[in-house]
């Protein structure tokens, strides 16, 4: 309600003790009346600034919500549905159930917007009613994404010990002898973001949905990804307990160390971190490989298909894609951590929004669906491979599912940039694998919905020369459109999602080689310990993306070789993932002190069921893949595991065990 043009009229309520606003209009200034005043002090309390005219009625704000509820629109719409599913029986008796539980929710919507009255809504009020913890994550999830609320900047310069209120996790690291050189602005949900855009399902499960159909089919992937998922997150369980004591840089060579008591932690940590930073090294390697593949594939579709006399590109051309991306991922990773802490957060987005889309999108446009029937039982036996023992093909279709379920110590490898690390380390390992068991899950389903040919999928001769989800893709929208652009485009969407993958794979490795390089473990280790002005350690970042291409080179010699060498991928960094555990459950057993995220009592199982499930799969993935087994189709996974362990352990017995001491403190220098 607006008063006279006078601004005395304003100063009267001011004097009543009620406070005003002045809105300035064609006719002058006037004071907005007490009925106003109320929502404008509400949101100076919440923290906004009055920007929007406040001019809207009552009967105008109901005007808008009834617009969109529209019931001439959602009838029109949808009466056909009415009309299949029940008629007029479900529409007439069904509206006033739907309608109740409707009210409900009305109500209950309407209370909290009584107490919060923000044009932000939905994900404001998330934010303020899930706490200062997990107020953020909450946030994000309701509203897609939101920007962040300014928060007091924490000290990140040299540890004083008078210092009473300091982040936990910076007192934790000066504590555990290390000094705060990187910028410490990360927030819990940016922490996650990192490791689930490096988990990424869409990565993972579109570059091995082909070993999926080939070993077992539906029935391995649907259920073999929750076999994986229950043993991934006991590993990630035990590693979170960890990461919330000793949240450093280092991660799992720094845990080994701390773990394996004096006279065995320079050994402990001089294995787990090699394993570590070279499996990291093969993670960026697959994943940017596989990008470049994708883009391989989407020319082919694009420019005819395998069958329409379509560009196949040369492992030349393939290898240039590679080395382009690589050059993309480190140019990004050379911003400031906010930068990076904006893009992570954007490519987590991207993978939670491109997984639903895409599992909605492509078993709806398809015109030739799978029965419920076939996703859920059946079982594929029928392979090249000469394998036919049911319980073989099924764990050799479990390394779809693991291979995807990796990378998660990017959590830990952040801790030194995050807020409160010994708390939102932990939170990040865990919710990023949680959240990729479920959402993963949901992609698997909707895609293996529009399956219903599979040796037409893995055959070299359909248009995607036997990219199996490509293929899908492309015929799902081909059958019903008659041509395959739609495809394409989704293909665009996982492109995406990849490239962010390899972006954050790029950050991990960096953190990871700056630590150990702090540390003296690494040939020129000044060298790739140094960080410039904005805090990044750069020169880590370009030895990251270097060796991640030189790695990928041995792709133009044989695929054999390439595939060994990425094998180190799974195999080697889970082996760096057990070893920090196996040394908890072991040697660290009565002297392990947890931080703030701890298992209790049920530590030590969880532990053992980590090194137990490790061990399995370090075997389980050994095995040949063929029969009969020949130099084309040996499995050299265990040749390169192999190799890497004698060029390790040589190496430390020639020369590091005289001059590497482990995790050296920094804070006198």
């Amino acid at each position: 309600m607006m008063a006279g043009g006078d601004i005395t009229a304003a100063s009267a309520e001011e004097d009543a003790g009620i406070p005003y606003v002045v809105l300035a209009g064609d006719g002058g200034a006037s004071a907005v009346g007490p009925g106003d005043v109320d929502d404008g002090s509400r949101l100076t309390q919440l923290g906004y600034k009055q920007e929007l005219s406040r001019s809207l009625s009552a009967i105008s704000n109901f005007a808008v919500t009834f617009s969109i509820v529209s019931i001439l629109t959602g009838l029109t719409t949808t009466f056909d549905t009415g009309l299949t599913f029940g008629g007029p029986v479900t529409m007439v008796y069904g509206w006033p159930v739907v309608g109740v539980f409707t009210l409900l929710i009305g109500l209950s919507m309407a209370e909290i917007c009584s107490s919060y009255p923000t044009s932000g809504g939905l994900y404001y009020w998330s934010a303020k009613l899930c706490g200062n913890e997990w107020g953020p994550f909450a946030s994000w999830i309701t509203g897609w994404m939101v920007r962040k609320r300014e928060e007091p900047s924490l000290p990140t310069a040299a540890y004083n010990g008078d210092a009473a209120a300091m982040d936990s996790g910076h007192a934790r690291l000066h504590q555990l002898g290390y000094k705060q050189e990187l910028k410490r602005d990360l927030s819990v949900l940016s922490n996650f973001a990192f490791s689930f855009s490096i988990i990424s399902v869409l990565t993972g499960v579109t570059t091995l949905y082909n070993t999926g159909l080939k070993f077992g089919g539906p029935l391995t992937m649907v259920y073999g990804w929750f076999v994986a998922g229950f043993f991934t997150m006991a590993v990630g369980l035990s590693m979170a307990e960890i990461c919330s004591s000793y949240p450093t840089s280092g991660g799992l060579y720094y845990w080994s160390a701390r773990l394996s008591g004096k006279e065995w932690a320079p050994f402990a940590s001089w294995l787990t971190g090699w394993f570590n930073i070279v499996g990291q090294w093969a993670v960026t390697t697959s994943v940017d490989f596989s990008l470049a593949q994708l883009i391989q594939v989407i020319i082919l579709l694009s420019t005819g298909g395998n069958n329409g006399k379509g560009y196949l590109a040369s492992k030349y051309v393939v290898i240039c894609f590679h080395g382009g991306i690589l050059l993309l991922h480190g140019l990004l990773n050379s911003l400031s951590i906010t930068w990076l802490s904006f893009f992570g957060q954007l490519a987590a987005a991207w993978n939670l929004l491109g997984v639903f889309v895409l599992m909605i999108l492509i078993p709806t446009v398809a015109t030739k669906k799978a029965s419920a029937e076939f996703v859920f039982t059946h079982f594929n036996t029928e392979n090249d491979a000469g394998i036919h023992n049911k319980l073989y093909i099924f764990v050799l279709g479990l390394l779809m599912s693991q291979y995807t379920l990796t990378g998660y110590d990017a959590s830990a490898h952040m801790t030194e940039e995050t807020k409160n690390a010994d708390k939102n380390g932990p939170k990040g390992i865990i919710s990023a694998i949680g959240i990729s068991i479920i959402v993963g899950w949901g992609y698997l389903l909707g895609i293996t919905f529009a399956v219903t040919n599979i040796p037409y999928l893995l055959s070299t001769d359909n248009d995607a020369g036997g990219y199996a989800i490509a293929e899908v893709f492309y015929l799902a929208f081909k059958s019903r459109y008659g041509n395959g652009v739609g495809g394409i485009i989704c293909l665009g969407v996982v492109a995406v999602a990849i490239f962010f993958c390899g972006m954050s794979s790029v950050t991990s490795n960096s953190r990871m080689a700056y630590a150990f390089s702090r540390d003296g473990a690494m040939p020129l280790s000044s060298l790739w310990h140094k960080v410039n002005k904005q805090e990044v350690p750069i020169n880590a970042v370009w030895l990251s993306a270097f060796i991640s291409f030189c790695m990928a080179l041995t792709s133009l010699g044989s695929l054999v070789a390439f595939q060994a060498m990425v094998s180190i991928a799974t195999i080697g960094l889970y082996i760096a993932y057990a070893l920090p555990i196996f040394f908890r459950v072991t040697l660290a057993r009565k002297s392990f002190i947890p931080g703030p995220f701890n298992l209790g009592r049920y530590g030590v199982l969880v532990g053992w069921i980590a090194v137990f499930w490790v061990a399995t799969i370090t075997v389980l993935f050994s095995l040949p893949v063929a029969y009969p087994v020949t130099k084309d189709t040996l499995n050299y996974t265990p040749v390169a595991v192999g190799g890497l362990l004698i060029i390790t352990v040589s190496w430390w017995l020639l020369s590091a065990r005289h001059w590497f001491r482990g995790p050296i403190t920094n804070l006198d220098t």
